[in-house]
């Protein structure tokens, strides 16, 4: 299971090597290991997304929505009331739409 982070681009600084090898996507990796530091899309403008696992305080951060629960592996079970996407939640994501 994934989770992400999303913050504010402006000011944020991302350590690692950026890369892009698809259209409208960026990534930043640890330039010493490889581990995926974060990711901008073109289609959620202003926003970056952080794997949730290399955040030192991610307890802190309370979640707001489920994307790709139609992926959701049979023996993982989150039962909460938060909105869930069957696919990409990039309409729920994207404050412009």
């Amino acid at each position: 299971m994934a989770a992400f982070a999303a913050f504010e681009s402006t000011g944020l600084h991302i350590p690692g090597t950026r890369h892009s090898h698809t259209q409208g996507v960026e990534r930043w990796n640890c330039s010493a290991c490889g581990s995926p530091l974060a990711a901008r899309f073109d289609y959620l403008p202003g926003q970056t997304y952080v794997p949730v696992g290399v955040l030192d305080q991610a307890e802190t951060l309370q979640p707001v929505l489920h994307s790709h629960a139609d992926r959701a592996l049979p023996w993982l079970h989150i039962e909460d009331d938060l909105p869930r996407a069957e696919a990409s939640a990039r309409d729920m994501l994207d404050p412009a739409r």
